[in-house]
């Protein structure tokens, strides 16, 4: 598997604004213009999009853990081939079979390209942001670079598997709102939805209140998440899976 971002920069924040992971036939690889020229024909080649958090990625050759302009990073606006994070090689690891030689497009709920937003203020200001979103009032972070647009979502392919995760601050009523939105909007849009949930929630109740749990994990549901995405991308479109 092979990753690819393109990302920009405005006020001193960094964002990823499109991401794609490509599933090899066997041991070919593409380079970025290969890329360009997949996704000219989205129709045939993107089959379908999974939702993560926020990203914490950097091109290969940069560190994840520090900005990409203190290293020197120049924002052409270009598509770079990505070093793996931890949700990556989750991916290679598990999407194979019956998904060889396509795209997945990589979206995220919030396009900051930060590590560990969620025990920060930064959550105080996206949820004010998501308040002021449908207004013409300014927002702290970038409303076209850091949020979807769920009224105008585009998704090519016929899935959206949502790994998106399911700890909201009950505080956080716009981000609440946000989540259930965006999945609201797939469905309607006719996309075969997925994901993986527990016992806190049903399958139907997860879909309403956007309890999707994220992919990655610590302890011991480590290995119970990981395996529960495998089960999930045994099949294509990606299946509803309680996990163990």
């Amino acid at each position: 598997m092979q990753a690819f971002g393109k990302f920009s920069r405005k006020i001193d924040l960094e964002y990823i604004v499109e991401q794609y992971i490509y599933i090899q036939e066997s041991d070919e690889t593409i380079d970025s213009e290969q890329l360009e020229q997949m996704l000219k024909h989205k129709r045939k080649t993107v089959i379908g999009t999974i939702f993560l958090y926020n990203p914490t990625i950097a091109p290969i050759g940069y560190k994840d853990n520090a900005s990409l302009d203190g290293q020197g990073y120049e924002f052409k606006g270009q598509f770079d081939e990505l070093a793996f994070d931890k949700n990556c090689t989750l991916f290679a690891s598990a999407i194979k079979d019956g998904y060889r030689g396509k795209l997945i497009e990589i979206k995220y709920l919030f396009g900051l390209n930060k590590p560990n937003i969620e025990p920060t203020p930064i959550l105080e200001e996206f949820d004010g942001d998501l308040d002021r979103y449908t207004s013409n009032q300014l927002t702290r972070y970038d409303k076209e670079l850091n949020y979807q647009d769920y009224l105008n979502i585009r998704l090519s392919g016929k899935f959206v598997f949502f790994a998106s995760g399911n700890k909201y601050d009950r505080h956080h009523k716009n981000i609440i709102a946000y989540a259930r939105n965006l999945s609201a909007q797939a469905a309607k849009l006719g996309k075969h939805i997925a994901f993986m949930y527990d016992n806190n929630h049903d399958a139907a109740e997860s879909q309403e209140v956007a309890y999707f749990l994220p992919a990655i994990a610590t302890g011991k549901l480590r290995d119970i998440r990981a395996n529960s995405f495998k089960r999930a991308f045994k099949t294509n479109p990606p299946s509803i899976v309680k996990t163990n």
